[in-house]
């Protein structure tokens, strides 16, 4: 018990640093939405960290940080290069009740740095569980590790077809082409799909116990991705653009599912 308590602890103070570190950097450049790239690095460090601390089977404890820097190492990188140039997220300007310049960076700090490190250490207990307990499920650790290899898959290919669609000059008002056509929001259910599967590696391969402990930390992730941060806020821009409520009605909003006309408006 003492050592799942420091590795938890670990886990909580890389937390705390990587959105310290975040927030100043944010506040210099004056975007909260600097805060999206730091989410993906955020959840690497706490994997290296907590993996560098804790004592239990050495496969387990180093393949986890693995499968999360796959993952977070990408989409820190795919968030980069994609706000090069842009100004701030309208996400964070609805958050917060306006530009950060007009409301204050305190309530930034209240309302997206606080509460993103703390669902960062959060989502990621199972991660930290799998440091600090021994593998009792090897199967379970197996399928864990396909469900990632989807969700990696399903972000990486709905990226890629996102951006050909930008580049091609006869591309129609909306993306509905190849995983987009299937659901309105290809990346964050491979979001979904990855922390469902570090949850079967870390968490519930570790024990019953374990898992029980640890299914919130997914569950969580998938209601950022779909009510909080995610879909549903991103939505609510998305349906001003010509031809995006159209789309609506036809392609699934989160869990991917064929093309096919929806009734109501």
């Amino acid at each position: 018990m003492g050592e799942v308590l420091t590795v938890l602890a670990v886990g909580l103070a890389t937390a705390a640093v990587v959105m310290t570190v975040t927030a100043a950097i944010a506040r210099r450049l004056g975007r909260v939405a600097v805060v999206d790239v730091a989410w993906g690095l955020g959840f690497v460090a706490i994997a290296v960290t907590t993996a560098l601390v804790g004592d239990t089977d050495a496969v387990r404890r180093w393949l986890v940080p693995v499968l999360v820097a796959t993952w977070g190492l990408r989409l820190a990188w795919h968030i980069r290069r994609r706000a090069v140039g842009a100004g701030e997220d309208p996400r964070y300007e609805e958050l917060l009740g306006g530009p950060v310049d007009e409301v204050g960076f305190g309530v930034a700090v209240r309302k997206v740095f606080v509460v993103q490190g703390a669902a960062m250490w959060f989502i990621s207990l199972p991660v930290q569980v799998g440091a600090a307990r021994p593998v009792l499920w090897w199967p379970v650790l197996v399928v864990g590790c396909a469900l990632w290899l989807v969700g990696v898959v399903f972000e990486a290919t709905g990226d890629a077809q996102l951006a050909s669609y930008k580049k091609d000059p006869d591309r129609g008002p909306v993306m509905d082409r190849g995983l987009w056509g299937w659901t309105r929001h290809p990346n964050y259910f491979g979001d979904a799909c990855v922390w469902w599967g570090l949850w079967l590696v870390g968490g519930l391969a570790s024990g019953w116990v374990p898992g029980l402990l640890t299914v919130l930390a997914p569950v969580a992730m998938t209601y950022f991705l779909v009510f909080a941060t995610g879909a549903r806020l991103l939505e609510r821009t998305m349906m001003q653009r010509p031809g995006y409520p159209k789309y609506a009605d036809h392609t699934s909003m989160f869990f991917p599912l064929p093309p096919r006309r929806r009734s109501g408006g």
